[in-house]
C-alpha cells in the first residue's frame, strides 16, 4: 500500500460557551482546526486533525500547521502509511522539530492502519481497558463566583473532575480555588491549572494559601526549573503539562520527582505514534496521565479516546471530550459524552467519517 495523495482542509470550531479563557489574559472564541486527508492506492482513506490553541499557548499556531504539512506532504508520497514508524522517521528527517505539524498526518496513518487491519486503533495500541473513559471538565477563567457556579452544572453532565483555569492574579486565584472547592462533593477532584501563568513566587503563595484544600496544582510556571522549585516547596499533588513534550523530558521529570501526573497532549509530541511511546513509558514508570490534545473537534476526540481507552485504568487520570465544547460536528462516528464518560469506537481505524459538506474544498492537495 502506498500514499498517493494528501489534502488539507480548514474548519472553524466555535465554542459552545462563547469563549475559552486562560492565563495571561488569553482568550479564544473560535478554534481554527486543520484536517488532513490521506489517500492510498488501495482505496483506503485516512483522516487526521490538529488544532493549536491559538498562537500564544505552545510554540504552534494554526496557519503554521498547514504550512508545515504542505512542506511535508511531498516527502510522504509513495510510503506505506501502515508503517507508522517509517513515516515518522521520514517526517523527522524532512523537518526538524515542529511536532504539532506532524500530528494530523500521523493520525491519518493510524486511521488507515486500522482500516487495513479491520481493527480499531485502540486494539492496535494495546486493547481496551474498562468499558469507558472518565472525563474532566475545564472551567474557563472568570470571576471566582462565576467559576464556582459552573460546578453544579458540569456535575449534572456527569463530570467528577474539574480543572480550574487560574494563572492570573494570585489573590484572585486563591479565591477561585476556595470557592470552587466549597462546591465539590466528597468524591470529586479539583485541579488548579495555571497554564504557565504564575511566577514561582506567585505559585508558592497560592500553594501555601490552599494547603488545607484537597487540590492538584498544574503547570504553575513557564519553565521546568521554576515548576520544580514550586514542587519542592509544596505538598499539593503536582501535574506537569506544557513542559512535557518528549520521552526525555518524562525521564528527567521522573528522576527529579517533579510531578505526580503528566498531561499528555497528542499533537504536542507529534501524533499517536509518539504519544503511545510516552504513554507506555509512563505506565512502566507508574505515572498517571491526563490524555488529551491542545484542542480539536471530532477527529481529535476520536484519537484521544483510542489512546485513553488502550491505557490501563489505574494510569488514566482523565481524558477530554473536546467535541462537546464546540458547536460544529465535523465527522460522524466520533465518541459522544454520556454522563461524564466516553468510549472509543469499535469501527476500524479511528472510527470516524468526515462530513464533507462541512469541510468544503481543500486548501491544498498533492497527488502522485
Amino acid at each position: 500500500m502506498k500514499i498517493t495523495s494528501i489534502a488539507l482542509y480548514r474548519v472553524e470550531l466555535p465554542l459552545r460557551e462563547g469563549s475559552s479563557n486562560w492565563s495571561n489574559a488569553n482568550t479564544v472564541s473560535v478554534f481554527n482546526s486543520t484536517l488532513a486527508e490521506m489517500g492510498t492506492d488501495a482505496a483506503n482513506i485516512g483522516w487526521g486533525e490538529v488544532c493549536p490553541l491559538g498562537s500564544a499557548y505552545l510554540p504552534s499556531y494554526p496557519a503554521g500547521a498547514r504550512a508545515g504539512m504542505q512542506e511535508l506532504a511531498p516527502t510522504l508520497i509513495g510510503l506505506d502509511p501502515r508503517e507508522v514508524g517509517v513515516v515518522n522517521l521520514r517526517m523527522d528527517a524532512a523537518m526538524r522539530g515542529h511536532p504539532y505539524v506532524k500530528s494530523a498526518l500521523d493520525l491519518a496513518c493510524w486511521d488507515i492502519l486500522g482500516k487495513a487491519a479491520g481493527l480499531p486503533a485502540a486494539t492496535l495500541m494495546g486493547g481496551r481497558h474498562g468499558p469507558d473513559i472518565a472525563l474532566y471538565r475545564a472551567i474557563s477563567q472568570e470571576s471566582p463566583e462565576a467559576m464556582a457556579a459552573k460546578v453544579a452544572g458540569y456535575r449534572a453532565e456527569g463530570y467528577g473532575k474539574f480543572q480550574l483555569k487560574v494563572g492570573g492574579d494570585a489573590m484572585v486565584d486563591i479565591e477561585r480555588i476556595r470557592q470552587c472547592a466549597a462546591r465539590l462533593e466528597r468524591s470529586e477532584i479539583l485541579v488548579a491549572d495555571a497554564n504557565t501563568g504564575w511566577t514561582s513566587q506567585e505559585a508558592l503563595r497560592v500553594a501555601a494559601a490552599v494547603r488545607d484544600i484537597d487540590c492538584f496544582i498544574e503547570q504553575p510556571c513557564a519553565s521546568y526549573e521554576e515548576c520544580r522549585i514550586v514542587r519542592r516547596h509544596t505538598d499539593r499533588p503536582f501535574i506537569l503539562d506544557e513542559v512535557i513534550d518528549s520521552l526525555p523530558t518524562v525521564v528527567r521529570a521522573f528522576a527529579d520527582e517533579a510531578m505526580d501526573v503528566i498531561n499528555l497532549k497528542i499533537s504536542k509530541v507529534g501524533g499517536l505514534t509518539k504519544a503511545r511511546q510516552v504513554r507506555d513509558l509512563c505506565v512502566a514508570l507508574g505515572i498517571p496521565m491526563i490524555i488529551e490534545d491542545t484542542w480539536g473537534g471530532d477527529i481529535v476526540t476520536a484519537a484521544i479516546a483510542h489512546l485513553a481507552h488502550s491505557t490501563p485504568e489505574e494510569f488514566r487520570f482523565a481524558a477530554t471530550d473536546f467535541n462537546s465544547y464546540v458547536t460544529r460536528s465535523i465527522a460522524e462516528g466520533a465518541p459522544r459524552r454520556v454522563q461524564g464518560r466516553m468510549r472509543a469506537s469499535d469501527a476500524p481505524g479511528l472510527g470516524i467519517e468526515p462530513r464533507r459538506e462541512v469541510l468544503g474544498d481543500p486548501l491544498f492537495r498533492i497527488a502522485a
